[in-house]
C-alpha cells in the first residue's frame, strides 16, 4: 500500500495541473526588481511578491553600480521600481501588468 501524499506534493501537484490546464508554463519565473531603499512603489511591489508567494531577486541600483546600468541598458529607465519577469520589463509598479505577467488573477 502506498503513503498518503503529505500536504506540500498535493498542493504543487494541483497547482501544476491547473497551471497545464489554464494552458500556462508551471515553472517558477525568474523575478528581479531593481531597487532604492527610499522608493516607496518598491517596497509595495516587494510586498506583493511576498503577498503572492513569488520568489524574487533585488538589487539596490543606489549600491551596485553595474546593476543600475544592467536595469539602463534593458529598460531605458533610471527610475525604480524596474521588474524584469523571465525577459519581460516592467516599469514602476503596475500591479495588473504584473500578476498578468505572472498568471496571478
Amino acid at each position: 500500500m502506498q503513503a498518503p501524499l503529505d500536504a506540500e506534493t498535493v498542493s504543487w501537484y494541483s497547482a501544476t495541473l491547473l497551471s497545464i490546464i489554464k494552458g500556462r508554463d508551471f515553472r517558477m519565473p525568474q523575478v528581479t526588481i531593481y531597487t532604492t531603499p527610499t522608493c516607496t512603489y518598491c517596497k509595495s511591489a516587494k510586498k506583493f511578491f511576498e503577498d503572492h508567494q513569488i520568489e524574487y531577486a533585488e538589487y539596490d541600483v543606489s549600491k551596485d553600480i553595474e546593476k543600475a546600468q544592467y536595469m539602463v541598458e534593458k529598460s531605458g529607465q533610471t527610475g525604480v521600481p524596474v521588474i524584469e519577469i523571465d525577459d519581460e520589463i516592467i516599469i514602476g509598479f503596475d500591479k495588473r501588468r504584473i500578476a498578468s505577467t505572472l498568471g496571478i488573477d
